[in-house]
Order: C-alpha cells, then structure tokens, then sequence
C-alpha cells in the first residue's frame, strides 16, 4: 500500500510529511500528525534547551513498542536549512528552529536529548545537575527522594529546580553563572551524593553498578559532564503515559506528583498556566559552595 506523503511551509522552509497517520503512541492515539503539533506546541520550550547543543535523537519509526536506535550523526538527505556542528567526527544536528524539530519529528525522532557542553564554547557549563535514578522502574519513593535532596541543597545555600526525566527518574537543576568547571561541580556532586548514602542507606546510593544498587536509589553525579548528555526539558519520552520531561514545583513533589501525569495530552494546557519554570530561575554561584564542600570534604 502506497505511504501517504505531503509537504508543508513553516518558517519559509518545505518540509515533506510522510505517513501522517502512523500510530507513534497506540494506547493514547497519537498519530505522526499529532506528534507533529504537538511539536509545534512545545517548540518555544523545548528548542532553547537543546540550541547550542550536541543533540543526540531516539527514533522509533514503527511507534513506541517497534524497534528504536539512538541518532547522533545527521540522517540523510539533509535539507538545505538543517544546521550541523561537528564534534568528533560526528555531524551532529544543530536545533535551532522550529523546521529542525518537525524534520526531525517527522522521522519519528520522539525523544531529544541534549549536551551538558556547548558547541564551540568554552566548557564551563551553565547549569549544574544531579539526577536521581531509580533502580526500581515503578519507584513510589521518587518524589519522597527529590525532596530530601532539594532541602539538603538549599541548607548549603543552592535553590534548584526538579524535573522530571519523563522516564522514571527526577533530575534537580541549579542554574549556575559559569563560575566552576565540570570537575567541581563533579566534586560537590560527590559530596553530596555520599552525605545522602551515608544519612539514608536505604534510600541513597552511588554504586554506579545498577547491580549492586538493590532498590535504592541512584544519585547519579558523573553524568553531568562533557559529551553526556540529558533528557532536555520538554522532551517527550517513548513511553505509554507519552510522557514529558516537566520541571516541577517543590509544591508538587511535596504533593506526590507523578511523572505519568505530564505528558504529551496535558503539557500544553500546563505550560499556559505556569509557563516555563525554569526560564525564571535565577543564576547562582557555585565556587563558594564549592570551596565550602572542599573545606569539609579535606576535614
């Protein structure tokens, strides 16, 4: 049977649709077309998250439950508007507009993961991360675990904003002003991982052998570092709830918020209510916290 295939202009640019009543995600409905929308929909949120950035793709061409791959070189024909950053010898796709994202939706690129490093800058990153893994993929305690890191960051001075990964995990984002490197930020990650693992046993852990973890949770400090990468705010994940990556308020995680309940159907409505909160978070400075953690790291 013939693919159904049309063309459409956005932004000035012709990008060809095909099979636009492909089913990406069965249980909710969501067709290739409606992905596409919603697309549309997030794009404000989602493109300044990964613009700049070494974009590394998931795509799923027959829907969530067919086979998947990881995309990090540019596919094949590439259209005169896409723009490229090489890294490595990897042509890596530069999102930067909204005919970039449908393109890339169009073959069936349903997660965007985005770099911690920037393209062509010097590698001070601009935010610092901690992602809270869990071992278990139904983990109750998730929110429970967000929580107790949030308030042990903000009593060393650090605010930080929750996000859910979209998958199981919670990832706490603290904007920073660039004044500490990767590897310091790797080393308060340490500290405060450990301080968690040694004050809640049962809940905490940084074995990075999922193997040796049991039930407990990951604090995941080493991934936040050049040439890794992170589900990028606003991101849908291939799962059945059509999940989204959605930063949170510390209201909601307190109140138990699951990360089923952001998703592709509901995120519009959430972001004309509440907007984009992590665009309003303020930028810290990390080095005193840094020499604060050094200090008590040595004593």
């Amino acid at each position: 049977m013939a693919s159904k295939k049309g063309t459409i202009v956005v932004d000035g640019e012709s990008i060809t649709i095909t099979n636009p009543d492909k089913l990406l995600w069965p249980e909710l409905g969501i067709t290739k077309l409606i992905y596409l929308e919603k697309l549309i929909e997030l794009s404000p949120y989602l493109i300044p998250y990964c613009s700049g950035r070494y974009l590394t793709t998931i795509r799923w061409p027959d829907g969530i439950h067919g086979q998947s791959f990881y995309q990090k070189n540019c596919p094949e024909p590439i259209p005169p508007f896409i723009q490229t950053a090489i890294q490595a010898d990897i042509r890596y796709v530069v999102l930067d507009r909204l005919p970039t994202l449908l393109w890339l939706g169009n073959l069936a690129c349903l997660e965007f993961h985005a770099s911690f490093d920037r393209i062509g800058e010097p590698v001070f990153p601009t935010e610092w991360v901690i992602d809270l893994d869990p071992s278990l993929e139904d983990e109750p305690r998730i929110m429970e675990a967000a929580v107790i890191v949030g308030d042990l960051l903000r009593s060393i001075g650090v605010e930080s904003i929750p996000k859910t990964s979209g998958a199981t995990g919670v990832q706490l984002i603290i904007p920073s002003t660039g004044d500490t490197t990767f590897d310091e930020l790797r080393t308060m990650g340490l500290f405060v991982g450990s301080y968690l693992s040694q004050t809640h046993p049962d809940l905490f852990t940084i074995e990075r052998l999922k193997a040796n973890r049991d039930d407990r949770i990951y604090v995941d400090y080493l991934q936040h570092y050049p040439g890794k990468t992170i589900a990028a705010p606003y991101t849908p994940r291939a799962r059945t709830a059509a999940s989204v990556s959605t930063p949170l308020t510390w209201d909601e995680v307190r109140n138990g918020a699951r990360i089923a309940d952001f998703n592709l159907l509901t995120i519009s409505d959430r972001l004309r209510k509440k907007g984009d909160l992590l665009a309003s978070a303020q930028r810290q400075q990390l080095k005193p916290i840094y020499d604060f953690v050094s200090q008590n790291s040595r004593s």
